[in-house]
């Protein structure tokens, strides 16, 4: 109940900065709410002649007509408590590990090998029938890549299925065959939310523009090049260095769920069907070259009857070369979140390291590609705060909803729980698209470029024994 009310606290104040503020993310959001303040204005002041009479009319006709629409409104409200029923059952039977990969002391290997894991390692669907599905609960498996920093000890960890272990490791070796991968025990549970003087604070990271425009993706860094070691630019390097900065009291993990793509259809659960994203991506194709999406001509035509060639920008062009690559690759339904934690003397250095988390996403993006911005996090919203501080306790009612929704987004990160119940998206409206490379880009083992010295790596690399030894 306390964390709806601090819903209500966020939404209200957000909604009412739009009377006098342009709303930059969605403007139409803003222009519906004054008009909505408007009509509720108008609604009170003819609610007995004009208002009164519709609500008694259209409730009569809800009346009559409840034969025809309760029966389908009951078996939607079925159909949904008996998948989340039949899909409990199914996670509690399926269980999960956690894999801990430590990398050795060089890795030679471009994030290209990485793309190569998530096309094949982690590309299935699951349910492919309807017995499956309504039945048996089976849903398409979903993985938890995460790179965690313990005071500055950095380590990458993959959650997985246990039925699915084998395959991810077998493929992990085939791209890496120098780590080395072993079971271990989950860093969350270990480290529980909630102890006094401990600060938590947590965050969704979300794509900025449409699903179909790429992130800034290491092909556009040029790592799928073969060029000297010292040259590169990894762009994981700004975030592997803000974790390994961390001192000692801090924690920070990022979690990057990721379910393969498919499509909302009844076989696979869906009760409705939406509009794909490769459907809107060749549309920003059309429209950036302006061309009709039949015949793939432009739609203007000159004097002469010819067709008038649109003039790109480079911009433009790595635009729709970088769309066109996508549509190529496997795509992934994908959430990305991240908590940092503090105690003791460490919180001196909570101001610096907030803004360093964020920042570390910043090299995915550029001005004609797409980036990685901030979302919901766990705070009141700063309009809010801006509202509460005429009762006098801003700061008492901020820290009260901060330990509320800390909780809960601790509790989502420990289940790995994002796609299915206990927390569907929660707090967030839909995962975003990435495709095989963009995942690669952002979750990969770094070679050498990376220099962070508190990586976790093996003592020593693995060779096998020569062959001329005598048995």
């Amino acid at each position: 109940m306390s964390a709806i009310l601090g819903d209500f606290f966020n939404a209200f104040g957000a909604l009412a900065t739009y009377l006098f503020k342009k709303d930059k993310e969605n403007p139409w959001r803003a222009y519906f709410f004054r008009t909505s303040v408007a009509g509720l204005v108008a609604y009170g002041i003819l609610w007995k002649e004009v208002f009164m009479p519709i609500f008694l009319v259209s409730v009569a006709w809800m009346r009559e007509l409840a034969p025809l629409w309760m029966p389908v409104v009951l078996v939607i409200v079925f159909i949904h408590i008996w998948l989340w029923y039949v899909r409990s059952a199914f996670f509690e039977k399926t269980g999960s590990v956690l894999l801990e990969i430590k990398l050795p002391r060089e890795i030679l290997r471009s994030p290209k090998a990485m793309e190569l894991f998530f096309s094949s390692a982690v590309w299935s669907k699951g349910s492919v029938t309807y017995v499956d599905t309504f039945w048996d609960g089976k849903v398409g498996p979903w993985y938890s890549f995460e790179i965690a920093s313990f005071g500055g000890d950095v380590h990458f960890f993959i959650w997985v299925w246990p039925k699915l272990r084998k395959i991810v490791e077998t493929q992990i070796y085939a791209q890496y065959p120098t780590v080395e991968i072993s079971e271990a025990a989950d860093y969350a549970a270990r480290y529980p939310y909630g102890p006094e003087g401990r600060f938590m604070w947590g965050t969704y990271v979300k794509l900025k523009k449409p699903d179909p425009l790429p992130i800034k993706t290491y092909i556009d860094y040029g790592l799928d090049k073969e060029e000297e070691e010292e040259i590169k630019v990894d762009p994981l390097t700004p975030m592997l260095e803000f974790l390994g900065g961390l001192k000692k009291g801090e924690q920070c993990w990022i979690q990057i769920l990721a379910q393969a793509h498919q499509d909302r259809s009844w076989v696979h659960g869906h009760l409705f069907s939406r509009k794909d994203w490769k459907e809107e991506a060749q549309k920003m194709v059309n429209d950036i070259l302006m061309r009709d999406p039949k015949t793939k001509s432009t739609r203007k035509e000159s004097a002469t009857g010819f067709p008038i060639m649109p003039t790109l920008t480079e911009g433009e062009k790595d635009q729709v070369a970088a769309i066109e690559r996508s549509l190529n690759k496997p795509a992934y339904e994908c959430m990305i979140r991240a908590l940092y934690f503090a105690e003791g003397d460490a919180q001196s250095e909570i101001p610096k390291s907030i803004p360093g988390l964020v920042g570390s996403f910043r090299q995915y993006g550029a001005n004609h590609f797409n980036e990685f911005s901030l979302a919901w996090f766990t705070d009141l919203a700063d309009e809010t705060k801006d509202l509460l501080w005429f009762t006098g306790f801003r700061e008492k009612i901020a820290a009260h909803f901060m330990r509320i929704y800390g909780l809960k987004m601790y509790d989502a990160y420990r289940r790995r729980s994002f796609f299915h119940y206990p927390y569907r998206f929660f707090h967030v409206k839909k995962p975003f698209i990435l495709t095989a490379e963009e995942l690669a880009t952002i979750y990969h083992f770094p070679g050498k470029v990376a220099g962070t010295p508190t990586i976790g790596r093996a003592p020593s690399r693995k060779a096998e024994p020569p062959p001329n030894l005598p048995v």
